[in-house]
């Protein structure tokens, strides 16, 4: 769709296209960031602030330390942390040094970690102590050589890191026994690297920064390969379709961003962490999002204008009864990415805070965004928004040709944030690229004659009833806007005469809720092929360290 129609519906001030050449690397970005913001704070972390400055010393040294280890260019770097100041500072670090970062979810099994490490054959790990104990049970079966092991409080100064560190490790026991011969601290890592000289290699923007693994909800989990260049066009796009609304702050207020979602996931890598450091923001860095007190007790304390967060976040914290304890009043955008935004939810936010959740989508294969909502809208539109500056999007059927608009088929794109391909699988990559340089997405999309998208689901997803296509999405949003319902997911069971019926699962909000209760308002708001045939109730959803819910979990597993 090269007329892209949908240009007419951007705000005022957006542009067309960006241009990703303005830097050479991420490196480029990130130092010009440095020198230009060297006073502002970068981070805030459990009350502390980190400066530009300190970040920039902090990642030097790294850089330094890692080169020392005699470790080649383009060599992979794993990072395994919650939000901490470490994190931004190792990013910084592996990208100086020539090195390749492997974002790794600090949740996952030794069997997971063990298949990510050998998969993306990272010669060293920067590891928070917490999950050192993971590591060491698959360490030996992959080619890491060097751990560099980081601590709560490392960054918090001697005497409140000293107390964070005896908190997390003996109060509340969140670091299980371990044993890593060879292990460096992290703070001695900084110490050993500050007295050794960063030897600052050319970086280009085709070479890799980023290997960014996919959930593996489709089969094993793959790395997809991000470029410079690809990092550097995202953040630009977020930045100017931001624009509108983030040049209404205050000369005199610094660019404040919640990052609730943790800085492993691409979505916070890139639209949290690179889009604040480009514009000098700072970041509200939360390394427990579960814990709602904690979280809202920390953004009691800021000024905060943008927050990019999940359905089960924005639900989570606007049922909390602290939730008015938060300013809200300076927020210019809530982005909700990562899972479907719920019309209820967005209804309750907008009431509460004033500010209209703009949902948009993205993927690990394009940096992550694609689309977006206007970030000028007043209300919610259910729909995934408009392509961003630079992006292509066409709605293909099974056989590869674009349908007409308002017919559903597989989203695919092209845009200079797309992936260069699948690490190591070129058999992987050639399966969802097209001949003329589409990414397919695997989801299913219908396009309105606006150029708005809206998703109808997964392929995989699709519950199939009697012929009909059912989209868990749908029921879903019907389902969540009832009254007394905290959650629900929908999923597809097997079942003898319709070949698969639709299991609901839902988290009460109102403990006198009923599954008669439930099915009746599904009678009055839904098909008779979409009406629930299984209805469960559970106390909590199985979700992704991210808050995605595990639809496959509820197909696979009964409730415990």
């Amino acid at each position: 769709m090269t007329d892209r129609i949908w240009l007419s519906g951007y705000p005022d001030g957006v542009p067309a296209d960006i241009d990703a050449s303005q830097y050479s690397s991420l490196v480029a970005l990130i130092e010009e960031s440095f020198r230009k913001y060297a006073n502002r704070p970068a981070y805030t972390f459990m009350g502390k602030d980190v400066t530009y400055a300190e970040t920039d010393a902090q990642s030097r040294a790294l850089a330094a330390y890692l080169q020392g280890l005699g470790l080649a260019r383009g060599d992979r770097v794993a990072l395994m942390m919650p939000n901490v100041p470490q994190y931004p500072a190792a990013v910084a670090a592996v990208l100086r040094a020539g090195f390749v970062v492997v974002n790794v979810n600090p949740m996952y099994t030794s069997r997971e970690l063990e298949h990510q490490l050998k998969d993306s054959g990272a010669k060293a790990i920067i590891i928070i102590e917490n999950f050192a104990a993971t590591l060491q049970k698959c360490i030996a079966q992959t080619p890491v050589k060097h751990v560099v092991l980081a601590a709560m409080g490392d960054r918090l100064g001697m005497l409140k890191g000293a107390l964070v560190n005896y908190v997390v490790r003996k109060t509340k026991k969140l670091v299980p026994p371990f044993s890593l011969p060879g292990a460096v601290r992290y703070n001695d890592a900084i110490a050993k690297g500050q007295g050794g000289a960063l030897a600052a290699p050319t970086i280009g923007p085709d070479d890799v920064a980023v290997l960014q693994y996919t959930g593996g909800t489709t089969g094993v989990s793959k790395g997809a390969v991000l470029l410079h260049r690809n990092l550097i066009a995202n953040v630009l796009q977020s930045e100017a379709w931001n624009a509108p609304v983030m040049k209404r702050i205050p000369a005199d207020e610094q660019p404040t961003t919640v990052c609730a979602l943790p800085l492993y996931h691409i979505f916070a890598f890139t639209v949290g962490m690179m889009l604040s450091m480009r514009i000098g923001g700072k970041l509200i860095l939360i390394p427990n999002p579960r814990d709602l007190p904690a979280v809202l007790k920390d953004l009691s304390k800021e000024t905060i204008h943008s927050f990019p967060a999940v359905n089960t976040l924005f639900n989570g914290l606007a049922n909390h009864p602290d939730f008015a304890s938060v300013n809200w009043k300076n927020l210019k955008v809530s982005l909700g990415g990562g899972m479907a935004v719920q019309h209820a939810v967005a209804k309750l936010w907008l009431e509460k805070t004033g500010c209209p959740i703009v949902e948009g989508y993205g993927l690990s294969e394009t940096s992550p965004s694609v689309t977006c909502n206007p970030v000028t809208s007043k209300q919610f539109t259910g729909t995934i928004g408009l392509p961003l500056p630079s992006t292509y999007v066409k709605i293909l059927d099974d056989d590869g040709r674009e349908v007409p608009l308002g017919e559903p088929g597989e989203i695919a794109i092209q845009g200079p944030q797309v992936m260069a391909g699948y690490w190591q699988r070129p058999d992987e990559t050639a399966k969802v690229m097209t001949a003329d340089g589409y990414f397919k997405t695997g989801d299913i999309g219908v396009m309105d004659e606006r150029g708005y998208t809206r998703i109808v689901d997964r392929k995989k997803d699709m519950i199939l009833v009697s012929g009909f296509n059912v989209y868990p999405n749908e029921i879903e949003d019907v389902v969540a806007a009832m009254p007394g319902v905290m959650e629900v997911a929908a999923v597809g069971v097997p079942d003898d005469k319709t070949g698969e019926a639709v299991k609901l699962v839902l988290v009460k909000k109102d403990p006198d809720l009923t599954e008669e209760a439930v099915r009746a308002y599904c009678r009055e708001n839904l098909t008779g092929y979409k009406q629930p045939r299984v209805i469960e109730f559970r106390q909590e959803l199985p979700k992704t360290p991210v808050g995605k819910v595990l639809r496959r979990e509820l197909r696979d597993k009964p409730a415990q």
